[in-house]
């Protein structure tokens, strides 16, 4: 794979294992110098680790440089972004990742959430929401001196639905608003703000948690659609996809917007790591299949259309309300 990235510093949040851990070996294999952070350094279990991911960089032909940080405690997180700054001179691309609400949102599943205690709030949100806003402040320190940057902050489509809850919706709704308004006061500064929308990612979490659904017997649309891993992605095409925006010259023009990886992908012209091209959530080939299971062996058949915004907005989106 060609290194157009070479040179290019990137700083991935939450890599351990996942969706982090894709977007890291992402970045790798296209050249970049990515450092990970993570609470774990080195593992005995199959958690995962930021070794783990770093052998897999390295794999990849990359440059992975781990650093044990726990996002909750600020000045962790200030010292990661002097270290850079001090290693480096630069930052070219964040990545907005880490997130620490996948255990409370499993032991979460089916229940309301008054039936919840109130902290399940702040370990959806706290390292989560308020890290990539902390981290998104150092960041953007050091991408204002060269006047050039790339923030990507991942999110959801629970930013447009209900799914997994309400912290997790209103934390992913927020995480686009972050993507958007950070987007105003960084374009004068040349630094792109995106909010990244991956699809239905086959990470350990959502293995877990199909095979969860199937011992409870869950038989509605939106739990068969994860027990089958119908139109599943990696957490690899995630940070293809990221790659190739940072590469793109013409990337200004999508600040402050929501990217939907499927989308970039066929876009880029890039495929997933088994070689395939997940579509769109929005697209008639995976709704009209995910509405008629029947169809989903024959998906090929249906047209990859996308539903405009507009829309969804009437349809499938529960919120906001207006």
């Amino acid at each position: 794979m060609s290194k157009y990235l070479e040179g290019k510093i990137a700083l991935v949040t939450g890599a351990t294992r996942g969706l982090g851990k894709g977007i890291a070996v992402g970045l790798g294999e296209a050249g970049a110098t990515v450092y990970i952070t993570g609470r774990t350094l080195e593992s005995n279990d199959n958690s995962g680790s930021l070794r783990e991911t770093e052998s897999a960089v390295r794999a990849a032909g990359g440059i992975c440089i781990p650093i044990q940080v726990d996002h909750s405690a600020d000045e962790q997180v200030r010292l990661l972004f002097d270290r850079i700054q001090d290693e480096q001179g630069k930052l070219d691309v964040l990545v907005n990742n880490v997130y620490s609400g996948v255990q409370a949102l499993t032991e979460a599943y089916g229940k309301a959430f008054w039936e919840r205690e109130p902290n399940f709030w702040d370990a959806c949100n706290n390292v989560g929401l308020r890290s990539h806003y902390v981290a998104s402040v150092f960041a953007a320190r050091m991408m204002a001196q060269h006047q050039q940057g790339l923030i990507c902050t991942i999110s959801s489509w629970g930013g447009l639905s209900y799914i997994f809850g309400v912290p997790y919706t209103v934390g992913k709704a927020a995480c686009d608003r972050l993507a958007a308004d950070m987007a105003i006061e960084l374009k004068p500064n040349n630094i792109t703000s995106l909010s990244i929308w991956p699809g239905i990612v086959g990470t350990e979490h959502i293995t877990r948690l199909a095979a969860q659904m199937k011992e409870n017997e869950a038989t509605d649309q939106q739990s068969s659609v994860f027990k089958e891993g119908y139109n599943w992605e990696t957490p690899l095409l995630t940070g293809r996809v990221i790659a190739a925006l940072a590469a793109d010259p013409t990337l200004m023009r999508r600040t402050g917007k929501v990217q939907i990886v499927a989308e970039l992908a066929q876009y880029y012209g890039l495929v997933d790591q088994n070689g395939e091209r997940p579509v769109s959530l929005r697209s008639l080939r995976f709704l009209i299949p995910f509405a008629i299971p029947a169809l989903r062996k024959y998906s090929w058949l249906v047209p990859n259309i996308n539903i405009p915004w507009s829309l969804l907005l009437l349809s499938t989106a529960r919120s906001p309300k207006v």
